[in-house]
């Protein structure tokens, strides 16, 4: 409901069809759907206790995962982009990001997510399975998956780690460097209000890009990690971080 009152709210106001608020707009369709990969399943498990999962629910699980999880990490750096060219190009802003442009970028992030996303399901679901059928994890992901292969996983898993990790390597790196630049033009303000008017533009993004990116950097980096530390990361992942979104953009905008 919160994520579908910022979409309604954007699209109703014409204040607000601005390219912050567009590539809000894209967040929030995101958010919707990678709230709603597991969290009602894992529901039916904990209360129903229906703990079985079609092949092909299991199949659109891994593959709406990645693709939704990375279309978020790109739509980060695209808007971390955004609040760059605001900040240090505020003149050109309107002509840099135009209607165009952000079109392009949104549309982007979308399309290379669904290559990366179709990738790595087909190398996942191409393995022959033939023993146990029990996914020893609260939702179908590739490591939990290709553990029940009958065949040797080394190369989905280097393909994976690699994949996984290129992307939100190279967004983190990018984000960063737009951060840099952005202090930078901070602190170049004379006016103490003026810089703090501009600091605040970026507090939200900010927020929501540091609670993105540590549970990520944990339960990937870190495979081998206790399942008692990296499954809470996960459920807070997918159920606690969309709600703290929602209030951080909601209260700030």
């Amino acid at each position: 409901m919160g994520n579908l009152l910022i979409f309604s709210a954007i699209l109703a106001d014409a204040c607000l069809h601005a390219p912050m608020y567009f590539f809000l707009c894209n967040l929030s369709i995101v958010d919707l759907g990678f709230s709603s990969i597991s969290t009602p399943k894992l529901l039916a498990n904990l209360w129903a206790k229906s703990r079985t999962i079609s092949l092909g629910g299991c199949m659109s699980q891994v593959f709406f995962y990645h693709f939704l999880g990375s279309t978020k990490c790109l739509l980060y750096t695209v808007m971390a982009y955004d609040r760059y060219v605001a900040i240090c190009h505020p003149l050109r802003y309107l002509l840099i990001m135009n209607r165009r442009v952000c079109a392009l970028l949104a549309a982007g992030t979308w399309i290379t997510s669904s290559f990366h996303a179709t990738i790595l399901t087909s190398l996942t679901f191409t393995l022959p399975y033939c023993g146990s059928n029990v996914v020893d994890y609260f939702f179908c992901d590739i490591f939990p998956v290709v553990k029940l292969a009958c065949a040797d996983t080394y190369i989905i898993e280097t393909v994976t780690f690699t994949s996984i990790g290129v992307v939100p390597t190279t967004c983190f790196f990018l984000i960063l460097a737009s951060y840099v630049r952005i202090v930078y033009s901070i602190l170049k303000i004379n006016s103490a209000e003026r810089r703090c008017k501009a600091a605040s533009t970026c507090a939200s993004h900010l927020a929501v890009v540091k609670l993105f990116f540590r549970p990520c950097a944990l339960v990937y980096t870190q495979p081998q990690l206790s399942k008692v530390l990296v499954t809470p990361m996960q459920l807070f992942g997918y159920v606690v971080t969309p709600m703290l979104k929602l209030a951080i953009y909601t209260l700030r905008n």
